[in-house]
């Protein structure tokens, strides 16, 4: 199994980074080791692909149940912030 606790993003209005890892899993006998949302077989690229073909963060949580509003919203404020600091570099 491989964590992701070392994926840190510092999430605006929060002092400290966040671990990703809370959240996000990459296990090779889940899905060969695709990034998951922790606790389920809900590839994380699923939420990105879902938002660019313009589907709304709610029906992307209607479709995928197991998947909780607080884990796609630290996913995405969390690929914000890694954004952000590329950009910044």
């Amino acid at each position: 199994m491989i964590k992701l606790d070392g994926m840190k993003a510092n999430l605006s209005g929060q002092s400290k980074p966040m671990d990703l890892g809370e959240f996000i899993l990459a296990d090779p006998e889940i899905l060969g080791g695709e990034p998951v949302f922790r606790g389920t077989r809900v590839p994380v690229a699923t939420l990105f692909e879902h938002l660019e073909s313009d589907c709304p963060l709610d029906e992307f949580l209607e479709n995928f149940p197991s998947v909780s509003r607080a884990a796609a919203v630290a996913v995405l404020m969390g690929a914000e912030q890694l954004a952000l600091e590329k950009a910044r570099r």
